[in-house]
């Protein structure tokens, strides 16, 4: 079976910041040797992030280049908001609603989570694979 990777905002920063961490994933989804995903919701708040940082323009770009990869958008769906909300519940102020759905996203999938959030990583515990925010 392929290795399934669910992404959440900070590593698609680091994609496009060129990290090489996390670009052999990328490459792998790309390559059409493992399954890559995004929900919706960190797509949103990656998309208002970049347009903070960078401008509309250049949000618009990484946006249209995330749908038109090989990365598969999840919306947000039955299980998986409801599994977020309970989630969201027990950890309080710890992990953000998107962060919430991201895990619920990762765990119906029995995908690894890649982020940059180490509350993420001590909430997942081993499915959870955390980066360092670096440019190399």
């Amino acid at each position: 079976m392929r290795s399934r990777y669910i992404f959440d905002a900070g590593v698609l920063f680091l994609y496009f910041a060129g990290n090489s961490k996390v670009r052999g994933y990328f490459e792998e989804v790309n390559r059409g040797e493992s399954e890559g995903f995004v929900s919706e919701v960190t797509l949103a708040e990656f998309y208002y992030k970049t347009a903070e940082e960078f401008g509309l323009e250049m949000a618009k770009i990484r946006y249209d280049s995330i749908r038109n990869s090989r990365v598969k958008q999840l919306p947000p769906k039955g299980n998986v908001t409801e599994n977020a909300a309970i989630l969201k519940i027990r950890t309080r102020n710890r992990l953000a609603l998107a962060d919430c759905f991201l895990m619920s996203e990762g765990e119906s999938l029995g995908a690894k989570i890649l982020t940059t959030d180490s509350g993420i990583k001590e909430i997942g515990g081993d499915r959870v694979r955390c980066f360092e925010v670096s440019l190399n």
